[in-house]
């Protein structure tokens, strides 16, 4: 699969997508994205014996959503007892590839509150990420653990309120996990390790690389329901996040990963210059965070169908070394005393996931409820934001002042499916 079609297939469309190993044949990856049914293939992923399983609900059976919901059923700690998606059929699709009951299997917006009401222990959220604010509270209020996608929000009050659920989830010993993958791989972690050893002396600079070729943007319809699939709401600021939010975020959280901290204000440019627009995404930008300890992030985003290779990677330059870390490709800490040769970044969009999943059931067992990963995916989305904020209006922005906004932006649901 090459990076352009990993970069789509981030957040696949509502098509039924049974799971499959991520480092499959080409034609695989091109019948999938073609939108044809891939059949479920079985790779080897961490298992649990005969431990107990969690009762885990899945909301969001699209494409990523059927396919993670493979990943939960594959690690073997989970049995999948219900599921929902706004519409039915993809519901139906992903529940006869999982075995879920057709009783069992619920649609509309207010589906998911039928899969919380289920007996379930746990819930994986796969929705755009207008919707995570409102469902993961709600999980976390009805006494379930959280497993969820990122970004965590498209507006400040969103980022508030996954805050806010994460620390409540904390106090009520529920696990709340966000899944991001460079965090888990196993190079990443080592070139991170050396870094903060001192391995590069003092941080002087970052750079970020967001680089896909973006998603289907057809004409708008009477109401907002055609955008709900196909990767279309990604073009929605209000749905997605932007670009920079829903894409370059990993990248980005790389670089929060290695600063501890999130910037404290940011100056830049973007545009949309993909033909034919309909959603207010913008498709290009060009940011430059500033953090409070003098620390310069300059991120370069691209989202455009031009035959650029992909690219998801964070650099770290400090005054006596310089580190790469890496979605696809390689990391590796270049000179000073901590010197790592690295190595490739292999498979990372299944065996992150695999991981993260397997770290969630542990967790689940093991009654750990410090939910680290709530934090840093609040500040990188916060990060998004703020980039998109300012580049956008084309001004410097504070983080204290975009905080102070909290500006909620409106989603037109007229017409959906209760």
């Amino acid at each position: 699969m090459t990076r352009t079609s990993e970069a789509r297939f981030e957040s696949m469309p509502t098509r039924s997508l049974s799971r499959r190993e991520f480092l499959g044949v080409a034609a695989t990856s091109a019948a999938f994205l073609a939108g044809e049914p891939a059949i479920l293939a079985e790779s080897p992923s961490p298992t649990v014996g005969s431990k107990r399983k969690i009762k885990l609900g899945l909301v969001g059976c699209g494409g990523r959503g059927s396919w993670i919901g493979g990943l939960f059923r594959n690690h073997g700690g989970y049995d999948i007892t219900s599921i929902a998606d706004y519409f039915q059929p993809v519901a139906d699709r992903t529940g006869d590839t999982l075995g879920v009951a057709p009783g069992r299997r619920f649609s509309g917006l207010s589906g998911y509150r039928r899969v919380l009401e289920s007996g379930i222990e746990a819930v994986a959220l796969e929705v755009p990420p207008h919707f995570f604010a409102e469902q993961a509270s709600a999980a976390v209020d009805a006494g379930i653990h959280v497993y969820m996608a990122k970004p965590v929000a498209a507006d400040v009050p969103g980022c508030l309120r996954i805050l806010e659920a994460g620390r409540s989830a904390t106090q009520e010993h529920l696990c709340f996990r966000v899944d991001y993958q460079m965090p888990t791989d196993p190079v990443n972690v080592e070139v991170v390790s050396r870094i903060q050893a001192g391995g590069l002396g003092k941080i002087v600079q970052v750079a970020t690389f967001g680089i896909c070729s973006g998603f289907p943007d057809p004409p708008r319809t009477a109401n907002i329901e055609s955008r709900l699939q196909n990767l279309v709401w990604v073009n929605d600021i209000a749905m997605g996040c932007d670009f920079i939010g829903n894409f370059d975020i990993h990248a980005i959280d790389a670089a929060l990963w290695v600063l501890g901290q999130r910037p404290v204000s940011a100056v830049g440019f973007s545009s949309i210059r993909r033909p034919n627009p309909h959603g207010n995404s913008h498709d290009v930008c060009s940011v430059v965070f500033e953090y409070a300890d003098g620390t310069v992030h300059n991120h370069f985003g691209q989202a455009l169908a031009n035959n650029t290779e992909g690219d998801l990677t964070c650099k770290i330059f400090g005054e006596t070394a310089s580190a790469v870390l890496s979605y696809w490709s390689k990391s590796y800490l270049r000179g000073g005393p901590k010197h790592f040769g690295g190595g490739l970044v292999e498979n990372l969009y299944q065996a992150g996931a695999e991981r993260n999943i397997a770290a969630f059931y542990q967790d689940v067992l093991d009654g750990k409820c410090a939910n680290e990963s709530v934090g840093r995916s609040v500040d990188g989305a916060l990060t998004t934001i703020l980039g998109r904020e300012a580049a956008s209006r084309r001004i410097q922005l504070k983080m204290e002042d975009l905080l102070r906004e909290n500006r909620h932006i409106e989603v037109d649901l007229t017409g959906l499916k209760a």
